[in-house]
This record gives C-alpha cells, structure tokens and sequence, in this order.
C-alpha cells in the first residue's frame, strides 16, 4: 500500500515550506470533510489536503487510526496537535483564527447569543442532520454500487425532516440566520447534506420559503462554492 494519504497539491512555493501549514486528511466530496473545508476557506486559513483513500480503505490502517482511533475522516492536523470529528474542527478554527475571515463564533461574554448558538447547534444535530444525513446515505451510496435506494424510506424521511423545517420556517421569518442576524458556524454545518439531498429528491428545504432563502444564501457563499469540485490544498 502507498504512503497514507495524498496531497491533492504536492508542489508548493519554496517560501512556503518552512512555514508549517494545517494539514486536513479526508475524502474531497466527503460531506464531514466538507463540514471542516468550508470554515477553514470561510475564515481564509490556509490548508494541505491529504486525501485519504475510503475505497481502500485507508482510513483503517494502524498509520491512520494511530492517529485517528475511530479510523474516520476527517482530521486535522496543527503542527502535530491532531483532531478529528468535523464539528469540533469547524470550532477550533473558528476559535483559533477569530480575528481573521468571517466571525462565525457569539461575541465573548455575551452570555444570551452564546446560549442561542448552542441551542441552534443542538437544533442542527438533532433537528437537521439526523434526517438529511440518512436520507443521503441511504441514496449516495447505493447510487454508486449500482442498486436502487429505497424511495419509501427516503419519503418518510423527507417527511420527517419538513416537520422539524416548519420550526425552521418560523424561527428564519424572525432573523436571517439559524443562530440570530450573523452568519455562523451552525448556518456553514447545515450545508454537505443539505446540498446533497434534492439528488435523492427530497424537497423539504424548497417546500418552505424561508428555509429555502437562507439555504441559497448560505449555498451562495464563495467559500462553498470553492468546493464545488471537491476539497483541495489552499497553499
């Protein structure tokens, strides 16, 4: 087997070489790997990419899980401190390079707006990803071995999700963002499966106007629109 893992950009500026550069390990269309892509080009934070092959599985090797124990993608590495699980990425550097690129965190001290991001990062894992996640996987993957999904389930689940877009729809006629009237990282989380779903046919998001205006916006951002083609070295 190769070497874990290769840089989707191997030739870099020699200026650059002795400056060490955030290394994010993942599959370029994986939408965890995108998760964690789309704020650090959010925040302008250059990166190397180290694809890591799925289909070889070289996210189990000993190599990778030394470094990742649940063999998973995506992970960061800066300058030897490693981690992994794409929301806690999308923290940290939102944290780390605060004063650079777009502020995506509640202002420090503010105790209100930092309950409300909270609340709405709850609301993206339990109200929003639990259903769009499955609706994908359960498309996506069958798509590409050449079976047929199960478009019964895929329906219910559509279904499902729409429920919990009504509170969306009211909370969105009331500010312009998930969170309040800022752009922040929960808006950006929303975005790999909320992108991938109306493939499977799912139309949960069109079906309500305001869940539909802000999805476009925040689909519209320069910094998604990157990774468009895949997620790919920024240095």
């Amino acid at each position: 087997m190769k070497p874990l893992g290769t840089s989707s950009n191997a030739s870099h500026p020699s200026h650059l070489l002795a400056v060490m550069v955030l290394k994010l390990y993942g599959a370029p269309h994986s939408t965890a790997t995108k998760r964690a892509a789309v704020v650090l080009v959010e925040k302008g934070v250059p990166f190397e990419f180290i694809v890591v092959d799925t289909a070889k599985l070289e996210q189990k090797t000993p190599e990778y899980k030394a470094k990742h124990p649940f063999g998973q993608i995506p992970l960061l590495d800066d300058d030897g401190f490693l981690l992994y699980e794409s929301r806690a990425i999308g923290r940290y550097i939102a944290e780390k390079y605060a004063d650079q690129g777009t502020p995506l965190l509640p202002p420090n001290g503010d105790l209100k707006k930092k309950a409300l991001f909270e609340q709405a990062a709850s609301n993206e894992v339990a109200n929003f990803d639990f259903f769009a996640s499955q609706i994908w996987r359960e498309y996506g993957p069958k798509k590409r071995a050449g079976l047929e999904p199960d478009q019964e389930f895929i329906a219910k689940l559509n279904k499902d999700l729409s429920a919990k877009l009504d509170a969306y729809e009211v909370i969105l006629s009331k500010q312009k963002y998930i969170a309040g009237d800022e752009l922040s990282l929960i808006d950006l989380f929303h975005l790999p499966f909320g992108a991938n779903i109306p493939t499977a046919g799912a139309d949960a998001i069109a079906t309500h106007p305001n869940v539909s205006r802000w999805f476009k916006e925040i689909s519209d951002r320069p910094s998604w629109q990157a990774l468009n083609d895949g997620v790919k070295s920024t240095v």
